[in-house]
């Protein structure tokens, strides 16, 4: 593939661009590949890389426009976006190229996303997609194009430490994206660049006015890209039907029928709005879901109180220190609690993680993600959970 010679703009940001991308010889002499999504911290991530002085290459996934079921033209990487990213290439000066995954993503994402929910799971599909589409493939056409490093927009720190770099939250906490990408393998950390990781949005977002990039005040994204109307059950009944049968709705507790729901698909572990079964003498929640017989079973709050978790499938990021208070993450809005790690962590094997304290809401089809401080040290998939009661 011929490459479009670099002619960029060199805003002035009042950073050391260089030392952001780490390159492992004079920039003048590298290739920087970006994941450019169209939103603006990709962006501005291309924008830092071609202030380097380095060859850059945006790089844009087509993954999944499901515009007929939401009623939007394009989602994550689709319509508007593809334009925008295009947009900002040129304005850069940057060689840009679109590549259709929809097949991909719609197979290892879309219909896992669907199949989770009929299983009575809550899935996390943007860990699938990093994990997937986004990573593996985009690592593999970085490497192709000769890149000395892969860069993304993602808001996590990458430090490099003895043995290899580590992971760590961002500095902006309220924009911290480690939980989804806990599964980073070594081989990809040594690889792939996080520029944004020390940076608040309120920066990137100026850098972006400074380099005069057309979605410099693009919204962010809210919600999952092919769900932006955050309607998930919509999705997942028009791909599996059956998951809009109804069943019974079933207390914990004593077994007694309270009512009937409209299918597993619209329910999750935790869950207390939309059960429309009044006249209880507390509130409830949903407590679990079975999908075999269709019923999801409620009760009280205490009833979701949960000791310990089965992970599965479970991916570690350099070692874990010896006597180490660990924390961890159980879903991608709630605050790290102290655990204890019962059992091996990385290669796939299962663990177990035991709660310092009872957690309430632990939804199996979550990520329970580790952490030893700031650093990321792994994570996997919950499988199953062990009550307090129990």
């Amino acid at each position: 593939m011929k490459l479009r010679e670099p002619t960029t703009i060199s805003p002035t940001f009042g950073l050391n661009t260089a030392a952001l991308f780490n390159l492992p010889r004079p920039a003048s002499e590298c290739r920087i590949v970006v994941a450019m999504s169209g939103g603006v911290d990709s962006s501005v991530v291309a924008a830092l890389a071609a202030d380097t002085g380095a060859e850059v290459i945006g790089i844009t996934l087509q993954l999944y426009d499901y515009g007929a079921a939401t009623g939007r033209k394009g989602a994550c990487c689709a319509g508007d976006d593809i334009a925008d990213a295009r947009a900002v290439s040129d304005r850069l000066g940057i060689a840009h190229y679109v590549f259709d995954h929809e097949s991909a993503f719609k197979e290892e994402v879309v219909d896992q996303f669907a199949d989770e929910y009929l299983a009575g799971r809550t899935p996390v599909p943007c860990i699938r997609c990093n994990m997937g589409p986004k990573f593996t493939d985009l690592f593999r056409m970085a490497r192709e194009l000769g890149a000395d490093c892969l860069a993304t927009g993602h808001y996590v720190r990458r430090e490099e430490a003895e043995g290899g770099p580590h992971l760590y939250r961002a500095n902006d906490a309220t924009r911290d994206q480690s939980y989804f990408l806990y599964a980073t393998t070594q081989a990809q950390l040594d690889y792939i660049r996080f520029p944004l990781g020390g940076l608040p949005k309120t920066q990137v977002r100026e850098l972006a006015e400074a380099a005069g990039l057309r979605n410099a005040a693009k919204p962010d994204s809210q919600d999952i890209c092919f769900v932006p109307d955050g309607n998930y059950a919509k999705i997942v009944t028009k791909l599996r039907p059956e998951g809009g049968v109804p069943g019974a709705i079933i207390h914990a507790a004593t077994g007694e029928t309270l009512g009937e729901h409209k299918g597993i698909v619209h329910y999750t572990v935790g869950q207390r709005k939309g059960l429309e079964i009044g006249g209880q003498p507390e509130p409830l929640y949903v407590i679990s879901l079975d999908a075999e017989t269709r019923e999801v079973r409620v009760g009280p709050k205490r009833m979701l109180a949960v000791e310990s978790a089965e992970v599965i499938e479970t991916n570690r990021i350099g070692t874990v220190p010896e006597g180490a208070k660990l924390t961890a993450k159980v879903r991608s809005l709630a605050k790290p609690v102290p655990i204890t790690l019962e059992g091996p962590l990385g290669d796939g094997a299962s663990t177990r993680i035991r709660f310092a304290t009872p957690e309430f809401g632990v939804a199996p089809g979550q990520a329970a993600v580790i952490y030893h401080g700031e650093r990321v040290i792994g994570g996997g998939w919950i499988d199953a959970t062990t009550s307090v009661a129990s």
